[in-house]
């Protein structure tokens, strides 16, 4: 008899427990995946993602292959429209510019000296635009060797609109895009890395090289980050209370289906992005099992996301994404 009861309580769980599939976006995966593992171990269902890109995420859940698609790029109310898609953000974060310098620990970078690296025009480590805010750091005249994402990449998204808000050359040159041929790459002192993993996996392994990835990464693999310069004039450490200060102007808006790009605030550091959920309008028991996992990392994942130096999203903005969801159609299981 107990037997039997034991096997009618497996069949339950198995009957009421789901399973829902995603990819896209790396800069968010580190979390993504405490969450998901918390999430099996007090539910029973399932979440599965694989961190392909932004560019992967979008694609995937507008041809309906994923449940969900996952991009550090928000998507306007137009195109939402077009692809029949629902936008909503999980977390903040903040694009680091790691660095390997063999004996530079404490390394600052201005305005003037991020340009001039990103643009190809300042080609040496002891160019005089760098070490004037480093007078204390022995910089040698190495190659600056500049490490990019080859993917299509919200990262990448992120970080040159944020090169295009603090340089007008790159913004009448180069823009905001998800991928970018770099002008580096044509001096020849340029490394693609795939993933956030791989831009910081690059860096690490390529002496004199520099590179934006996002801060959870640049942790995990124990990466020098520089203190850069944010739009108010004042230097700013990668960290998660200056990301904090930065978020504070992120202005969400669900009746623009909380389409925003943070980066470059008025204050705080200034390379930070949200990252951001896309579901197809038409599935709605799907879309309510995605939302159900997410209100359940609102609700319990803040610690963990703050543990790997994300910014978890003010009470406010949950309970617009929330009354969103019900607008909707979408809203969590009960």
């Amino acid at each position: 008899m107990k037997k039997f009861i034991a096997g009618l309580t497996l069949a339950a769980v198995s009957t009421f427990a789901w399973t829902i599939n995603g990819t896209g976006a790396t800069f968010p995966y580190p979390v993504y995946k405490k969450w998901i593992s918390a999430f099996y171990n007090a539910t029973g269902n399932r979440v599965n993602y694989t961190g392909t890109g932004s560019g992967t995420g979008i694609k995937e859940v507008a041809q309906r292959h994923v449940d969900f698609g996952g991009s550090d790029k928000p998507l306007s109310p137009r195109v939402l429209k077009i692809a029949k898609l629902y936008q909503f953000p999980t977390v903040v974060g903040g694009i680091v510019l790691g660095y390997n310098i063999p004996g530079v620990h404490h390394l600052k970078l201005s305005e003037a000296a991020i340009k001039g690296i990103v643009l190809g025009t300042i080609k040496y480590w002891d160019n005089p635009v760098i070490v004037k805010y480093n007078p204390d750091e022995k910089l040698p005249h190495k190659k600056i060797i500049f490490v990019h994402r080859s993917d299509k990449s919200g990262t990448t998204f992120n970080f040159t609109y944020y090169l295009s808000k603090m340089c007008p050359t790159w913004r009448k040159y180069y823009g905001a895009r998800k991928l970018i041929n770099w002008p580096t790459d044509a001096q020849g002192r340029g490394i693609a890395g795939k993933g956030n993993f791989g831009v910081s996996a690059a860096i690490k392994t390529n002496p004199y090289s520099i590179g934006y990835v996002d801060y959870a990464d640049a942790l995990k693999n124990h990466l020098e980050m520089a203190t850069i310069q944010g739009s108010d004039g004042k230097f700013y450490a990668p960290t998660p209370k200056n990301f904090s200060e930065g978020a504070k102007f992120a202005g969400f808006d669900p009746k623009k289906d909380f389409y925003k790009v943070i980066a470059y605030p008025k204050h705080g550091y200034p390379i930070i992005a949200a990252t951001f959920i896309l579901i197809p309008q038409e599935k709605v028991n799907k879309d309510k099992e995605v939302t159900t996992f997410f209100n359940w990392a609102y609700k319990n994942g803040d610690k963990m996301a703050s543990s790997l130096g994300y910014i978890p999203l003010p009470s406010n903005v949950k309970a617009m994404i929330r009354k969103y969801w019900e607008e909707k159609g979408v809203a969590p299981l009960n």
